[in-house]
């Protein structure tokens, strides 16, 4: 059995993976193309990939692949599509990283909302008086928009409604009575969610659908003072609009963990504002989502190599293919 990385996986995830598969062969490529190496790919039973790709020509060219294991949720840097048509199913590891990615975003509205970044820079310029702004404000009674209630969503639901906010709740595959339960108010039309947020924060995956939902139409619609987070996909917010957005006063602010290029260009704009709060793409990257993402993988992974039905794939269309008809489900 042959385990191919893009990068290596955290240790806890490399013991769980050799003590299950003692006669395990491991290829730990750091590079986040495997078209860069598909001489090791010809003999690749399973291909663990973080934020990496792996594409249809890729996929065509692994004979012997049966099973792609992704570290997160979102799986848009893999042809699923290509996957699924072969039968080899896309292992993801959703509710692994939750809590950090809700925890990063509730972090991003914290410093945004008391102006930690640019209060720290104007102290440091030796710009004491800053304190009498008064632009900071309190979370109590503002209204915080989420669009995605999906396992993220609902942390940040439970923990902004800790805080003494309102949260106003947009899914499109969430039903009215399933977004209210959870104590939010709901939202067919997302527009109509963004004029009333004082907070916007973004949990869907990145799809045609999604690409660029967030735009200076959508914008011009928003509260002057209102704070947009993504800690989902770049792409979803446009990002030059953005920029004209926050450098007008359009809006008020925004914390940005995701970009549209990644490594994010230094050349960024966005990067160069005040009212921009931005990470590298680490809201998932705590200790203990890590570990937990890096585990799950592993074993959805060994279950598929195993010939058993792993619940937890990109598509579960997948299990349609000949290849796996009349096998068991494996056990989580």
């Amino acid at each position: 059995m042959k385990f191919t990385m893009t990068q290596a996986i955290c240790d806890e995830g490399m013991q769980m993976l050799k003590e299950q598969a003692p006669d395990v062969q491991i290829y730990i490529a750091d590079n986040q193309d495997p078209n860069n190496y598909l001489d090791q790919m010809k003999d690749t039973d399973a291909i663990i990939v973080r934020v990496a790709k792996c594409d249809g020509h890729a996929i065509e060219n692994s004979p012997c692949l049966k099973v792609i294991g992704r570290t997160g949720v979102g799986y848009d840097s893999v042809d699923v599509k290509k996957a699924t048509e072969l039968g080899i199913p896309v292992v993801i590891t959703p509710g692994a990283n939750s809590r950090s990615v809700a925890e990063h975003a509730i972090a991003m509205m914290v410093s945004l909302s008391k102006c930690l970044y640019e209060y720290q820079l104007e102290m440091c310029k030796g710009n004491w008086e800053i304190r009498n702004a008064r632009k900071a404000f309190e979370f109590e009674g503002k209204r915080v928009g989420i669009l995605g209630m999906g396992a993220i969503g609902r942390e940040v639901c439970k923990m902004a409604q800790g805080l003494g906010m309102e949260v106003l709740g947009y899914d499109p595959f969430l039903s009215r009575e399933k977004i209210e339960n959870l104590g939010a108010e709901y939202f067919e039309n997302y527009e109509e969610l963004l004029c009333k947020a004082d907070f916007v924060t973004v949990h869907v995956p990145l799809t045609d659908e999604t690409r660029g939902m967030i735009s200076m139409k959508q914008m011009k619609e928003m509260k002057k003072s209102a704070i947009i987070i993504n800690c989902s996909r770049g792409g979803i917010v446009d990002e030059k609009d953005l920029y004209n957005a926050l450098t007008e006063g359009i809006i008020g602010g925004a914390g940005l963990d995701v970009y549209g290029q990644e490594p994010v260009d230094m050349n960024n704009p966005l990067l160069t504002l005040e009212n921009v709060v931005a990470s590298p793409h680490s809201a998932a990257q705590t200790q203990e989502a890590v570990i937990k993402m890096a585990q799950m993988c592993v074993k959805g992974c060994l279950a598929i190599l195993d010939g058993k039905k792993w619940p937890y794939v990109a598509d579960k269309k997948v299990y349609d293919n000949p290849k796996w008809a009349d096998k068991e489900w494996a056990e989580v």
